[in-house]
């Protein structure tokens, strides 16, 4: 027998209507635009955390995430093209706040310091919970619009995401908070 919330799911979904799920379209491909975006500006970021970090883990921590967000990209076109759309960036306004913020914190931290170390990781973690909450949407609109293979690629960028930002818990965890509460200035 269906639950009250079964109804309910269900006589929503019964009064979809093409405008509604036109509008949803709509915005689904916005977002995707906007994560196009900011997947493309992070890979050139990434760089420069690598560059300003100085924990061997954090640095290869980050280097496989350079290479899982080219992949990414990648992986976002083949979204815009299952779901029939042509692949154009739109500047996502939040990636570009938290870039800047990754940006003035090594530029406020000193050099060679583990201090710098956990102002990365606090970077970059921000940026993977954006990518989380992004990827998790999209993963979700994109079952409800019936994009199959668009919820599919989703998730599986959806999951790096994750991992990643386990990854940096760790190195956080396991080495570098410590050490930065040992250095003396």
């Amino acid at each position: 027998m269906p639950t009250k919330r079964n109804r309910e799911t269900h006589t929503v979904a019964a009064e979809r209507t093409p405008e509604a799920e036109s509008a949803l379209k709509e915005l689904f491909v916005d977002e995707l635009k906007d994560i196009y975006w900011a997947e493309k500006h992070l890979a050139v970021a990434l760089p420069k955390l690598i560059k300003g970090a100085t924990s061997e883990d954090l640095k290869q921590t980050i280097t496989t995430h350079l290479e899982e967000t080219k992949n990414q990209i990648t992986r976002l076109e083949s979204v815009f093209n299952a779901v029939g759309e042509k692949a154009v960036a739109k500047k996502c306004l939040a990636m570009e706040g938290l870039l800047k913020e990754a940006t003035e914190l090594l530029e406020d931290t000193e050099k060679g310091t583990e201090v710098r170390d956990v102002a990365i990781i606090s970077a970059a973690q921000k940026v993977e919970h954006y990518e989380i909450a992004s990827y998790g949407t999209l993963g979700t609109l994109a079952g409800t619009l019936g994009y199959n293979e668009a919820q599919r690629l989703l998730g599986e960028t959806l999951a790096e995401e994750k991992n990643a930002d386990s990854l940096l818990t760790k190195v956080a965890e396991n080495y570098v908070n410590e050490a930065a509460v040992s250095e003396t200035e």
